[in-house]
């Protein structure tokens, strides 16, 4: 191997890496994305975590906020942007303690967060990933 040095990456690499899922994804999905922001984060804030009864912040590599496509109304109105988050930090542990690439599992984790931005609850996600495998 020449001198290449080894590093995680920063927080603008993760996004460009989801960026590339995001771009590969059939129209039909990528047309319901356009006002869906993508933010790349060292950690999900204390909050969140409480929300979701998440003791270790490294269990949370990615979350979905918004309202779902399916609850979606034409009287919405005032309400903050739908989001996809990436936590960098969680998602650096899981590549290193799995072995997967990391372009592998951030395209995981991304479409894991667009299923919920389209209705899908994550049992319902699981039983079609299962069905894949």
């Amino acid at each position: 191997m020449a001198n290449t040095p080894l590093f995680a990456p920063d927080a603008d690499a993760i996004e460009a890496l989801a960026r590339v899922v995001i771009a590969r994804l059939p129209v039909v999905f990528r047309d319901h994305l356009e006002d869906v922001v993508l933010r790349v984060e060292e950690f999900a804030d204390q909050e969140t975590l409480d929300e979701l009864e998440v003791e270790d912040p490294f269990a949370l590599s990615g979350l979905y906020s918004g309202r779902p496509l399916t609850e979606k109304s034409s009287m919405d109105s005032g309400t903050l942007p739908d989001m996809i988050h990436l936590y960098r930090r969680a998602l650096i542990d899981e590549w290193a303690d799995t072995g997967l690439s990391l372009e592998a599992l951030i395209a995981h984790v991304v479409i894991h967060e667009i299923g919920h931005h389209l209705g899908y609850s994550d049992a319902e996600m699981a039983a079609i990933e299962s069905a894949v495998e």
